[in-house]
């Protein structure tokens, strides 16, 4: 049985939400893989807007803007599966999510590239101080100097979070004869040449250049402010293509004013525009050596294309198949399909018994399990069940009246 198997449901019934401008790229999987019903907008939605959108959606695809609220989540009866096409999940009410039975995908790793080599290139443009003499040659003043011009060999390059775009950030720097210094939470292994830093400021004393590869969570908010901003070199300079919130930005604003700081790049701000051409402002607007980005680290086409592949294949997965691998809600299964069964998928509360309870309703009537898979987190249990096809419309009646669950379907 191909991954190209039509479900139980037809696939042109299936309601498809894109927006933001997701890539072509998805849009074009989602019709060679006969999903037609496709509504693509090209901004991001307010909650109320959303609301009124999502009714008889099946599934929604997003990138970092749209606001997954849970009133959202209650109001979308039918959705199946959310895919994030970017590489964070904090836009989505994950909580509400697992609650409501909804799988969760993103791409974490496919715009890592694009983002890593944004932050080298930032760095050398920073400490060339490039900014400042392209502006003066636009203005017609010729600024031929090579004072406060360094080169990035034999610097230091400070990473704040060594995961997938801070360590690629550290292999990109060795090669050009960096040295680098890291600090994250977690005990990750160097590459290369890297030293990892017993703490922050560890990294922001010894860094000549600092760059921000964390997530946004109540412990990195402003984890880049005043006092942290005191401990860093004078003359280093600041990269923040995480967060927005992770940095505060008139601390950053007052130390590059003062010369404490001699340059930063911000890509990421905590109050965005919703769309293009949209008013934006910023502490940061007018300084020297500075680099303003509209949130474009991941902005490329081969990027998108990346992401709008790795998502719109997970989400075939859990459709077609109910392989759950990489969702941030719905337990983890992965699984091949079985020939002469149907499949069904139950999302129930975790509690004891519900495995139990299944069982015995299916037994009672003489139901047969072919296959039987179960996995759970802290407040959904997961099952697959594989039925003998002549059984499953029963079979899928007797499990709705199973007291505890939350989303049945029959897969195929």
């Amino acid at each position: 049985m191909s991954i190209k198997e039509i479900t139980s449901y037809p696939k042109e019934r299936i309601k498809i939400l894109f927006l933001e401008n997701i890539s072509d790229r998805a849009v074009q999987q989602f019709k060679q893989n006969g999903y037609v019903n496709i509504k693509k907008l090209s901004g991001a939605l307010s909650e109320e807007e959303l609301i009124k959108e999502v009714k008889d959606v099946h599934l929604i695809g997003i990138r970092s803007k749209t606001l997954i609220t849970k009133n959202v989540l209650d109001a979308a009866t039918k959705l199946q599966a959310i895919g994030c096409f970017c590489i964070g999940v904090n836009q989505v009410d994950l909580k509400a999510a697992t609650n409501a039975g909804v799988a969760v995908f993103n791409a974490p790793y496919s715009n890592t590239r694009s983002v890593a080599e944004l932050v080298i290139g930032a760095s050398i443009l920073l400490i060339r101080r490039i900014i400042d003499k392209n502006n003066a040659a636009h203005n017609g003043i010729w600024m031929k100097e090579a004072k406060g011009s360094y080169e990035l060999r034999g610097k230091t390059l400070g990473i704040i979070g060594y995961g997938n775009i801070g360590s690629q950030v550290s292999v990109l720097a060795e090669s050009l004869g960096m040295k680098v210094l890291f600090y994250d939470t977690e005990t990750k292994l160097p590459l290369g040449n890297a030293s990892s830093a017993r703490n922050l400021k560890e990294v922001l004393t010894q860094a000549d250049i600092v760059s921000l590869h964390v997530p946004e969570t109540p412990q990195t908010k402003n984890l880049i402010n005043k006092a942290a901003i005191k401990n860093m070199k004078k003359g280093a300079i600041l990269i923040n293509y995480a967060r927005g919130e992770v940095v505060d930005l008139k601390a950053l604003a007052t130390a590059l004013t003062e010369e404490h700081l001699s340059g930063a790049a911000i890509d990421v701000f905590p109050l965005e525009p919703e769309k293009n051409g949209d008013r934006f402002e910023s502490p940061l607007q007018g300084l020297k050596n500075v680099i303003l980005t509209p949130h474009i680290g991941g902005s490329t086409e081969e990027a998108q294309q990346n992401i709008g592949e790795d998502v719109s294949i997970k989400l075939f997965q859990y459709l077609e198949r109910g392989i759950t691998n990489g969702s941030h809600t719905v337990p983890a299964i992965g699984l091949p399909p079985i020939e002469g069964a149907h499949r069904i998928l139950h999302i129930h509360k975790n509690v004891p018994g519900v495995l139990s309870a299944i069982n015995t309703a299916l037994s009672k009537n003489n139901i047969n399990i072919l296959g039987q898979y179960l996995k759970t987190n802290d407040m959904i249990g997961y099952a697959v069940l594989d039925i003998d096809k002549k059984l499953s419309k029963q079979a899928v009646a007797l499990l709705k009246d199973i007291k505890q669950t939350i989303k049945i379907r029959l897969l195929y």
